[in-house]
């Protein structure tokens, strides 16, 4: 047997271990689709049900990677859009709704 015939099946396992969620990131993408689904798109695909509500995995790093955006979410996260609710998380789930957030993000094409 070649030596290069499990290539494509190495790459295709790594591909799916990459994007394998811990509990905690399990935890943070449930309370996203609860709370947030209605208008973003809250996953790895897919469109925001509303055309305004930018896709959660286009969050980008100025917002995930600042390093008081879990206690804002502690807080009580809101926007400059009057639609949208204040959400306001324990410590617990506010560190895996970043965790989790991190996990999905992709460049915009």
């Amino acid at each position: 047997m070649k030596p290069f015939a499990f290539a494509p099946l190495i790459v295709l396992l790594w591909g799916s271990f990459a994007h394998a969620l811990d509990a905690e990131q399990r935890h943070g993408q449930s309370l996203l689709e609860q709370m947030c689904s209605r208008c973003h798109a809250v996953g790895p695909t897919g469109s925001s049900p509303n055309k305004l509500a930018p896709p959660f995995r286009h969050l980008g790093e100025n917002k995930l990677y600042d390093p008081d955006f879990v206690q804002r979410l502690q807080d009580g996260y809101s926007s400059i859009h009057r639609a949208m609710p204040t959400f306001r998380f324990d410590r617990e789930s506010a560190e895996a709704v970043a965790s989790y957030l991190k996990a999905i993000q992709t460049k915009k094409h």
